[in-house]
Order: C-alpha cells, then sequence, then structure tokens
C-alpha cells in the first residue's frame, strides 16, 4: 500500500465515467477537490483496514475491487461483502471505534482517501453529500440482509446463482465489466466459500451444476452469466433498478 505521487484531479475522476454512478455537481466538484486527503493505491493482497484497528481515514474505490470481511478469534473467516468503484470503505461501523472488520484487495485498487474528522464539515457545508454518504450507507445495509437471507435461506445453487448475477450487475454499473456478461475477475472457490458460508466440496459441485445447466461458467480468473435472465430468475436476484448510486 502507498500513496499515489499524481492523483487524479477531481474533474477529471474515473468515476464520472461509470454508467451506474451520479456525477457529482460543478460545486461539489471543486469542493471535494480540497476536501480530499490524496489518494492510496493498492496490490491484490494489500489490507486497507485491519478488523481491531482504529482506522482515521475514509476511502472511496476509484479503481479495482476489494472484499470487507470478520476474522474469527480461530482464523476462520466471513467474508461480508465486495466494493467496487464508487463504494466507501470505512463507512462500515462508528466513527470513533476500532474496526470491526477488515478491508483487503482482491484486485489492484486505487482510492480516493479522506480524514474522518473532516466529514463533520463536509455534512454542514454540502447536506446533499451527507444525504449521500447515508444512501450508501442503507444500501449497505439492504445488500447485508440479502446475504442473511442467502445464508439462512437459499439453497447452495441459489447462493451461487446470486453471488454470479450480484457481481456481473455491480460490475456491469461500474464499467469493469462488458455488455458480453463476462466479469474477469480472479476469485478463488474458498473466498465464493467463506461468502457463502458453504464447504470447498459443496461450492465446487454447485458451481459445476450451474454450468452444465448453462446458467454460470465461473473460471479461476472469469465469471460468465450466459441467460442473465434465467440466472435471475434462479437466484431471484432483481438488480439494482435504475436509479444512479451516488459517490463521494
Amino acid at each position: 500500500m502507498h500513496d499515489v505521487s499524481a492523483p487524479y484531479p477531481c474533474r477529471e475522476c474515473p468515476l464520472t465515467a461509470c454508467p451506474g454512478l451520479r456525477p457529482l455537481e460543478p460545486r461539489q466538484l471543486a469542493y471535494m477537490e480540497g476536501f480530499k486527503d490524496g489518494e492510496t493505491a493498492l496490490e491484490s493482497g494489500d489490507v486497507l483496514i485491519d478488523q481491531g484497528e482504529q482506522s482515521h481515514r475514509l476511502y472511496t474505490v476509484i479503481e479495482g475491487v476489494l472484499i470487507r470481511y470478520r476474522t474469527l478469534d480461530d482464523g476462520r473467516r466471513q467474508i461480508v461483502s465486495f466494493m467496487f468503484p464508487g463504494d466507501l470503505a470505512g463507512l462500515q461501523g462508528a466513527f470513533d471505534e476500532p474496526a470491526s472488520h477488515s478491508v483487503e484487495a482482491l484486485t489492484e485498487a486505487r482510492l480516493c482517501r479522506f480524514k474522518r474528522h473532516d466529514f463533520v464539515e463536509l455534512i454542514a457545508t454540502h447536506p446533499r453529500l451527507g444525504y449521500d454518504m447515508t444512501w450508501l450507507a442503507a444500501k449497505e445495509e439492504t445488500a447485508l440482509e440479502e446475504h442473511i437471507v442467502a445464508l439462512g435461506q437459499r439453497s447452495a445453487r441459489e447462493r451461487v446463482a446470486y453471488l454470479a448475477v450480484w457481481l456481473l450487475d455491480r460490475a456491469l454499473a461500474t464499467g469493469i465489466a462488458a455488455r458480453d456478461n463476462v466479469l474477469h475477475l480472479s476469485i478463488k472457490q474458498s473466498q465464493v466459500a467463506d461468502m457463502l458460508g458453504l464447504s470447498l466440496v459443496h461450492t465446487n459441485r454447485t458451481m459445476r451444476q450451474l454450468e452444465r445447466e448453462g446458467l454460470v461458467v465461473w473460471k479461476s480468473r472469469e465469471i460468465c452469466v450466459p441467460d442473465m435472465d434465467a440466472a435471475c430468475e434462479v437466484a431471484q436476484f432483481s438488480g439494482q433498478g435504475t436509479s444512479l448510486r451516488p459517490f463521494i
């Protein structure tokens, strides 16, 4: 993990070109130019936020994909969510308490960095941006509700299909995936098992079943959903809708 020597000017931020994100207004862009505290670059496997440590910054993902997870005392890990461009890392949890989770780069990543204590000023100066932060937190809670439902009620087949279409839906909205329903992303079967509460054997068997059915082809560095409508029906997934996600 290291600082980026030549950060993007806010007016040239790659997030403004993402089809699923709502661009900031010119006045907001001008404010964020002075509000940001620089940029951070990560290699795959770098830890951005460490569980139990006090973090003094929040980060907006500009490029790349990250995972958020909890680790138990005996070393077992539960992946809670994946983070895509536009997502705010460090928002999950109380501002004045140690992090309850870790955030790790799944791919090379670049993030815009902010000081936590400056957000009081941001909310007072730009209430709309404060509302956007609340919206992002609410969407995160909705995603976690879906994850709880998947763990508690969905079959293994439905869980794996849901994760595939959810990942592809987010990737399409943020420009990471092409319109051919293929996402080039290296996710290990062990990570899928960690996310979905399945054994590695059961995960492998379920992936092969979905591939035979022509619903999801999950390779080591690629996820393909040949028939998005059919896979969404199996997963009971309705997509992100037409509303654009804000970002800070």
